[in-house]
């Protein structure tokens, strides 16, 4: 334990561990020093200078960010000086950002518009010669607009030290440094795996989840077209944040509500091919397990992991599970088995699903995800453009009445919900196949040792006399540690879960920005969306994914049996060495390049 320090802020003494800097101690009695460029998750970067302070005996101000505090130190944090010259810092960055306000997605939750109002910025003295970049809207994921870059560094830091892609680095010095992907390339064309990590942190607009909501709205006023909705796990235990609700509380039933008043003439549920993903990942566990085949089986359910392993990891290609996502399933069977048994031609149907996952708009728009003929998903909506068009509809959201699932795709297990945290896909699965492969009733339905939100967990469990060694890891830089030592032979297991974005789905690069606190990657609300949706798994009947009674009944009608020639051509695919164009030809050039 770190040895106690004693320092006085604004007069009053503050006792902390000596480790601890400026920011810290003021935090740690509610004293709020303004910032910009830090994140309590990040390393510190000192690099927009709003949270200097004063401290005697000191010449300059000091960043409150990187300074670390010492014995008998007197700190203010808000000084007259203090206030004259984070105004004079904030006027020179607003003078070389746009004044858009109005018209910025990001309006109403822009870092750098509310600390302008906490200033008291009132006006601008004269205009300066303002830098200009064009637009990148390259990628199917994420929209990059440097005029807004106020270079905290935030994005660059959390792709680098909590998904460890490297996607964005700092271009360029003096007035013409830019943040750019890695080599100069487009967003679209770089290695960039589209988690959102970057929108998430990012205090500006200047990165950006790439919109669906005006075609959506074009196809729910198409009166040809038959407008479909899917919702997440994870969404419906984070979309009350923007309306005021504490995390993790479970708004279900009004999003399927809100979801009917907007326009959308079905709404499904995801849950339901989460079950449905768990009878295939599952039967293909117990394939690979009873026949020798490629070991560990690691899940693909994460779209941003999928890429990393094509272009990080390749030699691990075979290992991944062949099953699409819970989203590509669903999508593939609104076109098929809904459109087959209400009678409508597919081609009027326009499917969207409510994600919290920007690199599920990546994923929906891979060229392999249209086995049924027609594109799976044609739309991804995150979890915050289904709040603007809940805004847009004028609908007062926390007054809705609850509105039940459409059947026959709307039921779904316990199993289900659990599939938006770190280590569901994983439970959800050993509660299956432990009671397909050994016969018998699982005797405890909850398996704790694969729950948490550490970056990697371990566990064995003993099925039919078998002893079954799983993993559980989430944040690409845990899974490239992981999957270091696998291929090393320092650790071996039969089945590996794996999430992009830190705790999971829940943690996703289109959920709400957390209320309050201007910081993602926040644990607290992580740990209360989970607990959300654990409480959903537990107060549902039926809690294992081969006894839910609409699963047992497309089986049936529709697809036979797990693992069968229907389930093969629509709900699994194939992954490749995705290599970002004019970087190199041969695979281990491209992997060490990345690594």
């Amino acid at each position: 334990m770190a040895n106690q320090v004693n320092l006085k802020i604004n007069g009053a003494t503050v006792t902390v561990p000596e480790n601890f800097t400026i920011m810290q101690a003021a935090d740690s009695v509610s004293i709020r020093i303004p910032r910009l460029c830090y994140h309590s998750k990040l390393s510190p970067f000192g690099a927009c200078r709003i949270c200097i302070v004063e401290v005697e005996g000191m010449k300059n101000y000091a960043p409150s960010c990187s300074t670390p505090v010492r014995e008998g130190m007197q700190v203010l944090t808000h000084s007259p000086g203090i206030r004259s010259a984070r105004k004079n810092i904030l006027e020179l960055i607003l003078k070389n950002h746009p004044a858009d306000c109005r018209l910025c997605d990001k309006n109403g939750e822009c870092e750098l518009q509310e600390l302008a109002e906490q200033l008291g910025m009132k006006e601008i003295s004269g205009e300066g010669e303002r830098k200009k970049f064009a637009l990148d809207n390259s990628s199917r994921a994420i929209v990059r607009d440097s005029e807004k870059c106020i270079l905290c560094g935030k994005c660059v830091r959390v792709c680098s030290e909590v998904q460890g892609v490297n996607a964005l680095t700092f271009s360029g010095r003096g007035f013409k440094t830019n943040i750019i992907p890695a080599f100069g390339m487009p967003m679209g064309e770089s290695v960039c795996i589209n988690c959102g990590q970057c929108v998430n942190v990012c205090p500006t607009g200047a990165l950006m989840e790439r919109s669906s909501v005006d075609d959506v709205w074009k196809n729910i006023h198409d009166p040809d077209k038959i407008v479909v909705a899917q919702i997440a796990p994870a969404v419906r235990v984070a979309v009350g944040e923007a309306f005021g609700n504490e995390p993790g509380v479970d708004m279900t039933y009004q999003t399927v509500k809100a979801l009917r008043m907007i326009g959308f003439d079905v709404v499904f549920d995801t849950q339901f091919s989460a079950d449905l993903t768990i009878m295939e990942e599952g039967h293909e566990l117990i394939k690979r397990l009873t026949n020798k085949g490629k070991i560990p089986m690691i899940t693909s359910c994460s779209p941003g992991w999928v890429k990393f392993c094509e272009a990080f990891h390749p030699e691990f290609l075979e290992n991944i599970s062949t099953c699409k996502s819970p989203q590509q399933m669903m999508g593939a069977l609104i076109k098929t088995y809904y459109a087959k048994k209400s009678g409508v031609d597919p081609a009027r149907i326009y499917s969207v699903s409510i994600m919290p996952c920007t690199a599920k708009k990546f994923e929906a728009a891979r060229e392999e995800m249209n086995a049924s003929g027609y594109q799976d998903v044609d739309a991804v909506l995150t979890t915050r453009e289904l709040v603007k068009m809940i805004k847009q509809k004028g609908i007062l959201f926390n007054h809705l009445e609850k509105s039940e699932f459409d059947s026959p795709m709307g039921d779904s297990s316990g199993a289900a919900p659990i599939f938006g945290v770190t280590g569901g896909v994983m439970e959800a699965a050993l509660r299956t196949a432990y009671e397909v492969l050994s016969g018998q009733e699982l005797p405890e339905v909850k398996f704790s040792q694969v729950r948490g939100l550490a970056g990697i967990r371990e566990a064995a469990v003993s099925i039919n006399g078998q002893e079954i060694k799983v993993a559980i890891v989430n944040g690409l830089t845990n899974v490239h540690k992981l999957l270091t030592e696998v291929g090393e032979g320092k650790r071996t297991y039969h089945f590996i879960e794996v999430m992009t974005c830190p705790g999971g789905c829940l943690g996703g690069g289109g959920q709400p920005y957390p209320q309050g606190t201007n910081e993602a990657l926040d644990t607290e609300v992580y740990k209360k969306r989970a607990e959300g949706l654990y409480n959903i798994d537990e107060h549902k009947t039926i809690r294992k994914s081969h006894r839910n009674p609409d699963i047992v009944t497309i089986y049936r009608d529709f697809l036979g049996k797990p693992l069968s020639p229907v389930s093969h051509k629509l709900l699994h695919t194939h992954y490749h060495l995705r290599q970002p164009k004019g970087i190199a030809n041969d695979t281990k050039e491209a992997v060490s390049l990345f690594s």
